[in-house]
Parts: C-alpha cells; structure tokens; sequence
C-alpha cells in the first residue's frame, strides 16, 4: 500500500493547480480590455478623441457610445421624459414632442440633450426662432454635440445663410469625420462657397 505523503498529495494537485490559475490568469488578462472598454464609454473625451480619429466602422461604434452617454440626465424620470419626447418624434408628433421635451427642460435645465432634442421637435414643426434658441442653449452647455452643430447648420441653411451653415458642418466634421449627412452637406454647400471666395 503506497504510503499518503504531502508530497504525494502536492504532485498530483500541482498540475491542476497550474492548470487553473493559468485559467484565471487567462480570463483576468482578457477581461481588463472589456473593463477598460466599459470605462472609456463614460470617458467623453477619451470617445470624442477616438471618434476624431475613427475610420468609418469604428466611427459608428463611437457614436452610439456617445449618443448614449449624452442622453443620461443622471434622472430616471428626465430620461424617461427624453424618450417619450424621442418616440413622438417617430411617430411625427412633433406638439407631443415638444410637450415631453418642454417638462424635461424645465426640470433640468442643465442636461444639454434636453434641448437638443426640443430643438429637433421645433425644426419639425416649422418653428424655426424656437429651435435655433434651443440648439444655442445645447451648444453652451456641450459644445461638442455634433448632432445640435449638424442642426445649427441645417437651420442656418434654411434661412439662406450658406456660409455659416459651411462652417457649421465644417465644425461638426472636425469632431465627426465620418458623418455622412455632414459630407453630403459640405459637398452641397461647398460650390457656392467657394464661388463666393473667387
């Protein structure tokens, strides 16, 4: 009868015992990415400069992260007030829009994308003066939303102002490269802009 020993007992635990921390190390190295990607998703910057430097994939990606991260009000009734606002937008109501979106920036008038979206909901109905009140307010409190930049521009397009509408979408594209409506607005605009410079 073989005899139990420490060593005994250590030689046949010794090789499970690699083989699961190699699996823990293993599941450890390859989750710091993830975490360290879930952090950089609440890191404005950290997206706002990869998002500068995105090819048009990974550019897509980058603003869905920033969508979401601008539409936390820190409130689960003002981003429940967003979204009403947003779904009326679908469905082409733009009063009820306003009505949702009107409540939301009156209770926290310091969440820019309150009046981003108001903005969206006025443009809709044809009420220009009022978006383009909201869409100024928006940019004072984030200068960095391309989206309430792309609105100022097509406002400004709107109202004949093609020059400032250009550098408008030329701001929106340096934060945004990749956006599409933004170059099919720049290359639009870019004929009579440039005829006006010669």
């Amino acid at each position: 009868m073989q005899r139990v020993t420490l060593n005994n007992v250590m030689s046949v635990i010794h090789p499970i015992f690699k083989t699961t921390v190699a699996a823990i190390a293993a599941i450890v190295m390859y989750s710091i990415p993830l975490i360290a990607q879930s952090a950089d998703s609440e890191d404005e910057q950290a997206l706002l400069t990869a998002l500068a430097e995105a090819d048009a994939d990974e550019a897509r990606g980058l603003d869905r992260q920033l969508q979401r991260l601008w539409s936390k009000s820190g409130s689960a009734s003002m981003d429940l007030l967003l979204q009403r606002g947003r779904d009326a937008l679908e469905e082409d109501d733009a009063a009820a829009a306003i009505e949702h979106l009107t409540a939301l920036t009156d209770h926290a008038p310091e969440f820019a994308q309150g009046w981003s979206a108001r903005a969206l909901a006025y443009f809709h109905a044809e009420l220009y003066g009022p978006a383009l009140a909201d869409l100024e307010r928006a940019l004072a409190l984030n200068p960095n939303d391309y989206n309430a930049i792309i609105g100022l521009g097509a406002l400004l397009e709107e109202f004949g102002d093609e020059a400032r509408a250009y550098q408008a979408f030329e701001r929106a594209k340096a934060i945004h490269p990749n956006h599409e409506e933004v170059t099919k607005a720049l290359d639009r605009l870019r004929p009579g802009i440039e005829g006006e410079a010669l």
